[in-house]
């Protein structure tokens, strides 16, 4: 296990410099350049002026350059300095939001598993029944519905018609001011209906997921051989049926991990939540190649340490991938 981990720990490095090589390419075929951005609504940014800032952010350097000179500083764990006005380091950027995505992310994550793997269970045990019908109707509506336009209804219906929750934000204007008990309920005034959106979206496929390995499993040999057996309907399906099950669902856990920072975005942006997810939307928009670099390698590495740890859990669930 040991020689397997090592192995897929370095194989990471090459995968990792991929991904940012190609992040990097397609981030510069973009439209528009930093100095474009910052300089062409402002009439008294003169040739000159901009000439300065191409020479100052290193961008009439070739690409190659850029990107060589990028990764050096990467080797160094140095995200570089934003091109905003304010030339703060990436860093301290992305470390004063990570926590807030994370948070929230998080949040939806345990949401999702503690819903989504019972309700699989039932609908897969239950199969074509009235609760399996109404269940599929509930996940397919999730999984057409849009984003953005769920996270606009919810602040019509809770914030707007029933005025129950905050329309935006984190935190209320008095915040500093209130006791640790309010400001635990103003918090989590805020972060519901950002959370419970993000948690329906991802509760529709993830039970769905659950459901078709579930009835898969159902119906193998072994299980029939232990309900003949006489063993009790519960341990038949958690004990026996369930671990097995749970295999596809760790992949899907696994590759969740990127999204608990690049799958925010909309929903950040709908409601001023200031997490990674609102930085990285500014970024793109301003061309501010440092940040977006910078969260994309986040991203990068999520994914790969989420392959990594799914490979993991099938050998902690699964006996014979151990013995194997």
């Amino acid at each position: 296990m040991w020689l397997y981990l090592s192995k897929r720990l370095l194989f990471m490095v090459p995968m990792l410099i991929g991904i940012t090589l190609v992040s990097f390419a397609v981030i510069h075929l973009a439209p528009g350049t930093p100095v474009e951005m910052q300089t062409t609504m402002n009439p008294k940014a003169s040739l000159e002026a901009q000439k300065r800032l191409i020479e100052l952010y290193g961008l009439d350097k070739p690409l190659p350059v850029q990107y060589w000179d990028w990764l050096k500083r990467m080797s160094r764990l140095d995200f570089g300095r934003s091109f905003s006005p304010d030339r703060r380091p990436v860093w301290d950027k992305i470390k004063e939001r990570i926590g807030i995505t994370l948070g929230l992310n998080l949040l939806s994550l345990i949401i999702i598993m503690a819903v989504a793997v019972p309700l699989g269970v039932l609908a897969a045990y239950r199969a074509h029944s009235w609760f399996d019908k109404g269940t599929t109707l509930l996940v397919f509506f999730g999984f057409a519905m849009p984003s953005f336009w769920l996270a606009l209804l919810l602040i019509m219906f809770f914030g707007v018609y029933l005025d129950w929750l905050p329309l935006s934000g984190l935190t209320s204007l008095g915040y500093s001011q209130l006791s640790w008990w309010r400001k635990l309920q103003d918090l989590g005034a805020h972060v519901t209906l950002p959370v419970l959106g993000a948690a329906f979206l991802g509760l529709a496929g993830m039970s769905r997921y659950m459901r078709g390995s579930m009835l898969e499993v159902i119906r193998q040999d072994y299980i029939t051989t232990a309900r003949a057996k006489g063993l009790p309907e519960g341990a038949v399906i958690f004990k026996h049926a369930l671990r097995n099950a749970l295999l596809p669902v760790i992949t899907m856990l696994g590759l969740s991990l990127p999204g608990l920072i690049g799958g925010s975005v909309i929903f950040e942006t709908i409601f001023a939540i200031p997490g990674m997810g609102q930085l990285l939307w500014g970024a793109v928009m301003a061309r501010d190649y440092p940040v977006v670099m910078g969260e994309l390698v986040i991203v990068a590495f999520l994914t790969l340490l989420g392959n990594l740890l799914a490979d993991v859990s099938y050998a902690l669930v699964d006996p014979r991938i151990r013995t194997g």
